[in-house]
C-alpha cells in the first residue's frame, strides 16, 4: 500500500501528514484521543493553555504506555516459568518411562 496525504487536527492545529494508507485510521484515532483528553481536561481544570493541557497529555499517554511495557513484561515473565515448569513435568515424566 501507497502513502497518502491527511490533515490531522490536535489541539485547534492542523497537521499535515504523509503516511501508509494502513496507518491512516490509527493516527485519525490517537489524534481524536488526544483531542478528547484535551477536552476532559480543559472542562476538569482550570488550565487553558494549550501547551499545558498538550503536556497533560502526553504525561497521561506516557504514563500509560509505560504501565501497558510493564505489564507485558510482568505476564512474559509468567508465560515463561509456566512453560519452564510445563517443560520440567515434561522432562520427568518421559525420563521414567
Amino acid at each position: 500500500m501507497g502513502e497518502i496525504s491527511i490533515k490531522i487536527n490536535i489541539a485547534d492545529r492542523v497537521y499535515p501528514l504523509k503516511v501508509n494508507m494502513e496507518e491512516e485510521e490509527i493516527i485519525r484515532r490517537a489524534a481524536k484521543l488526544i483531542n478528547d483528553r484535551i477536552k476532559e481536561y480543559q472542562e476538569n481544570y482550570a488550565v487553558r493553555d494549550k501547551q499545558d493541557l498538550l503536556s497533560m497529555c502526553v504525561l497521561h499517554y506516557a504514563t500509560s504506555t509505560i504501565k501497558a511495557e510493564k505489564k507485558v513484561t510482568v505476564e512474559d515473565t509468567a508465560v515463561t516459568d509456566k512453560v519452564y515448569q510445563l517443560d520440567n513435568l515434561l522432562t520427568e515424566f518421559f525420563s521414567k518411562q
